[in-house]
């Protein structure tokens, strides 16, 4: 319980969520309190059913059905739910967990002193209450049985949608409900290998896996519920084949057939790890039809997927090479996945020259995927080729002109010592673009960001002034030049400060703020302090009416 604290609340959940969770104090309902746990429901978007665990191996922690908690965090329902249980009377819950403790003992011992006819009344009793455990045990007493026409069957009616779907559809509120019920029949799979019967389990994991992938396509699975379902079914298949006496070409046939197929997605099955049940024949085969399938469509991803995990994991670095270079990508993406993979073979010369390669087969170097760009860049210093990675800098800079691509040509010259020469004749092509579309940047020039960017204030002020700015731009300018030019940054702060003071919200308040912040220093620098105070005046008897801004403009002296 020592784990339970404000303290190890924010830790986990992290300021954001944590602050965001105490507003939703008001939101928690239905506490349960056990002996290592406490559950609730947290009312946001929807209703979320939230589990907070007290004490575990990892200490204090907790799962969540809301999005965010689906991942993996600490959100703020637990937050919520953490801090209401903090806030019980002082020696509440450990009371609270001790009776849960104790009802669970008792329950236990209970159950133990029942005969067998009194425990059948009770379980016949829930049977006919709750439809779901009898569906689970109506499945277990056929995989039991080793009815396999019985298990079939009713692993057909757990993956229909019918009874979760809204017009053929099943929304993404009922989409967990609709994957715990076909969870139940990974359990019948399971259970059928656990009782001699894994032939038939095998061949109903395929068949579940064929059914699930064409009811996917009618689930909202946003948060992947159903890829966990078919990890789980493509799981209980490998331990069925591994338990089975199956044969391996049979089987290295079906693994091909369902990777290149449309199931591999969902299932995420990788044929290496059947390499025990297969054998060499197996595995002899399968590579066989993989080499087949992927001459037949070298540019497929799913034959070029297979082709390059068998050739990884055969070590045979030439088969991956040859994967990738039957469909080079124009943007020289390819290429680099190649000089990465010669990379890790060590194998550095080639690698340079399939990277130096996919630079000059682009057509257009705009278009180059900029990691390939970075990579030789990189390479080149390391061999101290810098004179190498200013052309390749300069030239992708003259491809696509950005900030971007503007500082890492910096970069490369200043280490190469070839700056100032190298500036010059980039802001040359940037001018010669600002000319060309004059009043047609959306976000402002690439040349005021460039000369900002230099803190060359004086220069980005001229070339605003003459070919025009964004505002964004403008507010940088100002900031740079409010101690030599204290009078153009004022009137760019009166300017955007004007068209906030129309309009409302805590952002807009912060804004316009922090503009004002701005003025009053290049009044102080004009030793104008008066002519700011009669402004500050009229702005506060102007907006009076807006409580939030007046508070922030009091808080910051204005």
């Amino acid at each position: 319980m020592n784990s339970l604290n404000e303290a190890n609340l924010k830790a986990l959940a992290g300021p954001r969520s944590y602050e965001r969770g105490l507003g939703y104090l008001d939101a928690v309902s239905g506490v349960e309190v056990g002996d290592s746990r406490v559950t609730a429901t947290v009312h946001g978007t929807e209703p979320y059913e939230v589990e907070l665990v007290l004490e575990g191996p990892g200490g204090l922690g907790g799962e969540c059905d809301c999005p965010y908690g689906l991942d993996g965090n600490f959100c703020k329902h637990l937050v919520a739910l953490g801090l209401t249980v903090l806030a019980d009377p002082a020696g509440s819950l450990p009371r609270q967990r001790k009776a849960a403790r104790d009802r669970g003992q008792g329950l236990d011992a209970w159950l133990s002193g029942l005969s067998k006819e009194e425990l059948l009344v009770l379980v016949r009793e829930q049977v006919g209450e709750d439809r779901q455990l009898r569906r689970r045990l109506e499945l277990r007493a056929a995989s039991a049985r080793g009815d396999l026409a019985g298990v079939r069957a009713r692993m057909r009616e757990l993956l229909d949608i019918a009874a979760f779907a809204r017009y053929g559809y099943v929304e993404y509120a009922d989409a967990r409900a609709y994957a715990d019920q076909v969870g139940q029949s990974v359990s019948a799979i399971r259970a059928l290998t656990a009782s001699g019967r894994s032939a038939d389990a095998m061949a109903l994991a395929r068949e579940g896996m064929l059914l699930l992938t064409e009811a996917v396509e009618s689930v909202d699975d946003s948060d992947g519920v159903l890829g966990q379902v078919g990890a789980d079914l493509a799981d209980a298949h490998l331990d069925a084949c591994r338990t089975a006496r199956c044969d391996p070409e049979e089987l290295a046939r079906w693994l091909v057939g369902h990777v290149l197929g449309d199931f591999d997605d969902l299932t995420g099955i990788d044929p290496i790890d059947y390499e025990d049940v297969l054998g060499e024949r197996g595995m002899t085969l399968l590579r066989k039809l993989a080499v087949e399938a992927w001459r037949g469509n070298r540019t497929g991803w799913a034959e070029k997927h297979l082709m390059e995990r068998l050739a990884k994991a055969g070590g045979d670095v030439d088969a991956v090479i040859a994967v990738h270079a039957a469909d080079l990508a124009e943007n020289g993406h390819t290429h680099l996945v190649i000089a990465r993979e010669l990379d890790t073979a060590r194998r550095t010369d080639e690698a340079l020259r399939w990277a130096e390669r996919g630079i000059r087969d682009i057509r257009d170097l705009a278009a180059v995927d900029t990691a390939l760009v970075d990579y030789l860049c990189d390479r080149y210093a390391q061999a101290a080729r810098l004179p190498d990675a200013v052309v390749l800098r300069r030239d992708h800079f003259g491809a696509r002109r950005t900030l971007f691509s503007y500082r890492q040509l910096r970069a490369a010259a200043q280490a190469a010592d070839c700056w100032p020469a190298e500036r010059e004749s980039a802001l040359d092509l940037l001018r010669a673009d600002t000319e060309r579309r004059q009043g047609g940047w959306y976000g402002g020039s690439v040349l005021v960001d460039a000369l900002l960017d230099d803190k060359d204030t004086e220069a980005g002020w001229q070339a605003a002034a003459e070919t025009g700015a964004h505002d964004r731009q403008w507010l940088a300018l100002a900031d740079q030049a409010r101690e030599t030019r204290p009078a153009d940054a004022l009137g760019v702060y009166l300017r955007l400060a004007e068209p906030l003071t129309k309009q409302t919200g805590n952002q807009v308040y912060e804004q316009l703020v922090s503009l004002l912040l701005s003025a009053r220093d290049c009044h102080r620098r004009l030793g104008t302090l008066d002519e700011f105070t009669v402004y500050a005046t009229a702005l506060r008897t102007a907006q009076k009416r807006k409580r939030n801004l007046m508070r922030l403009m009091e808080q910051h002296g204005l």
